[in-house]
């Protein structure tokens, strides 16, 4: 988390982001039961799920998802080295990261409660409406403790 707002340097949307995915994604992991290495991974994974858009809108002038998982990764990667994390997580992290906006490919339930994790903060900060909500839980949302909270924040009135 260190890393992660010392290479956003005051940027403090982002960080925020951040912030409130790991969250919401090691709340779901938590309730979800997950093994410790699995949420291990999901936790540093949230944290740095966006951390290639610095890149992407410097070399491409663009935050899009794609871009993001093509430079995130490497940032990731290096971020993590200076850690002494087992090879494994780093790769595995850098996985989610790299495909964190490819939701065809959603494969775990460390990438899926990423993507959940995601959505949550997302449909606050893009101001989704309430049935485009409805759309995105049937369409993307697959733990019980996920759709739980979304629909806590989002559909219960």
């Amino acid at each position: 988390m260190n890393q992660l707002i010392a290479y956003f340097q005051g940027d403090v949307r982002r960080i925020n982001h951040a912030l409130k995915v790991y969250g919401l994604a090691k709340s779901i992991a938590e309730m979800e039961k997950l093994p410790a290495a699995t949420q291990e991974v999901l936790e540093a994974a949230a944290i740095l799920h966006d951390i290639g858009i610095k890149n992407s809108e410097q070399k491409y002038n663009s935050a899009a998802g794609t871009y993001q998982e093509l430079e995130g990764p490497p940032v990731a990667k290096a971020l993590l080295r200076e850690l002494n994390l087992p090879v494994e997580i780093i790769d595995r992290v850098c996985f989610l990261i790299g495909h964190h906006h490819t939701y065809s490919k959603i494969e775990g339930v460390d990438f899926q409660i990423l993507v959940e994790a995601d959505f949550l903060v997302n449909i606050f900060e893009d101001g989704i409406k309430k049935e485009q909500i409805k759309v995105i839980r049937d369409k993307y949302f697959k733990t019980a403790a996920g759709k739980a909270l979304l629909d806590s924040m989002y559909l219960n009135d």
